[in-house]
């Protein structure tokens, strides 16, 4: 059996292990730590060797560790990296980081003499089309004019394993707001330096979810037998750009009046990329809901407050 970095064989765990595809990300750092105080023991795939982690090829190779209960898919390329230029081979690297990586995974499942319980796979809220009418639930189709919808489709379509063994779920992901990753991590500084603010007209529709939602979310399906198919990883609140620009701005006493004008995003980061940022779409977490889901954060301005303490704490506390 395949050992975590060259070191000693995993504990056996009476909750067994949980496989994490792209484990060391935003969210996969938090969903790791929170699943070890459950219980788990947690393996990370990731394209660097380390302890109590394996490389794709080591998966490929060797296949799911012994004791494998979950297997989580939450790889991808930062799409909105400041610092990569929206290239053919950069738009090439963010589809591969998501469909393949999620079908390497889905491979060990099909491969595997002892199937794990549930196979949950991260997907976006990019599926449904910009639209500042729509209201979309998980039962809404997708679009397919852009590079987001197209995508998500595909990788949605990897994750899918026709195996009655193996229940699967996906998580259409919001953005995920937390202070030590993902868009506040970048928004922080202008914001507390007092020049944020909504971005292009402010109107399109912001769908969010805080960083401890999303990982409940994905337990919450680990855990919970009766969840399965699409859940909307979103909070219930529904806001827009400058709502959530002016939650912001109250949360850490400061004004957000300054906009960020949608021909400068256009010109920083491309017409595909500006797309996701001066349009939204207004999406719903029903299935969440009606399957009885707990949020800690439910509107943008608990989760907002709870950025603003955060700021004296160089160590997100978990």
């Amino acid at each position: 059996m395949l050992t975590p970095g060259g070191a000693a064989e995993m504990s056996q765990s009476r909750l067994g292990t949980v496989v994490l595809g792209g484990g060391s990300g935003f969210i996969g750092t938090s969903l790791s730590a929170q699943l070890r105080k459950r219980g788990y023991d947690v393996m990370v795939v990731s394209r660097k060797p380390g302890p109590y982690r394996m490389t794709w090829s080591e998966l490929s190779e060797g296949g799911l560790p012994g004791n494998t209960t979950a297997v989580v898919s939450l790889s991808g390329q930062n799409v909105l990296d400041p610092l990569r230029r929206w290239t053919p081979g950069f738009k090439q690297n963010v589809w591969a980081s998501r469909v393949n990586s999620t079908r390497s995974l889905a491979d060990a499942i099909r491969a595997a003499p002892v199937k794990p319980q549930v196979f949950v796979s991260i997907s976006g809220v990019g599926y449904y089309e910009p639209s500042e009418t729509a209201e979309y639930t998980e039962e809404s189709p997708g679009g397919d004019a852009d590079f987001m919808a197209r995508l998500c489709t595909e990788w949605e379509e990897a994750a899918r394993l026709d195996d009655p063994a193996v229940r699967t779920a996906i998580v259409r992901s919001g953005v995920v707001l937390g202070r030590h990753g993902g868009m506040i991590q970048q928004l922080f500084i202008p914001f507390y330096m007092g020049v944020g603010g909504p971005i292009g007209s402010g109107r399109q529709y912001f769908p969010w979810i805080h960083i401890d939602d999303i990982v409940g979310l994905f337990i919450f399906a680990i855990e919970n037998p009766k969840v399965s198919g699409v859940l909307n990883g979103v909070a219930p609140q529904v806001v827009s750009n400058r709502e959530f620009a002016a939650a912001f701005g109250r949360a850490l006493w400061r004004p957000a009046l300054v906009p960020l004008p949608a021909a400068a995003v256009r010109l920083a980061f491309g017409e595909t990329r500006a797309r996701m940022m001066v349009e939204g779409q207004r999406v719903l977490p029903r299935r969440p809901l009606q399957l009885g889901f707990e949020y800690q954060y439910p509107d943008i301005d608990s989760a907002c407050r709870e950025f603003a303490h955060l700021r004296y704490s160089p160590v997100k506390p978990y």
